[in-house]
């Protein structure tokens, strides 16, 4: 069953966050991530505060996957680039097995 990496995000400093981005990415379809949603539009609907942050939906063939990508060399050394680049909250879910 899918997992998904869901992540709140206010970036405090473009260009360092775009040197993380840029490092991320490979270390995220290393381990079979796509990203479904990377801060686009935002329309709250119920109980929405705008706090000026962004989404970030990354969906990983299973639990075992996320998990491996956040505990990756890879992923930990693209993590160190967004020190001082802003605030991010992250959490892996399952998907919907209905």
């Amino acid at each position: 069953m899918a997992a998904y990496m869901v992540g709140r995000v206010e970036v405090t400093d473009l260009e360092k966050w775009k040197e993380y981005a840029a490092a991320a990415g490979p270390a995220t379809e290393k381990f079979g991530g796509k990203y479904i949603a990377r801060g686009g539009e935002l329309v709250g609907l119920e109980n929405h505060e705008d706090e000026g942050k962004r989404i970030v939906i990354v969906e990983f063939p299973d639990m075992d996957a996320a998990k491996a990508w956040y505990a990756s060399a890879e992923y930990q050394a693209a993590k160190e680039k967004r020190e001082g680049a802003g605030y991010a909250r992250f959490m892996i879910v399952d998907g919907y097995s209905g």
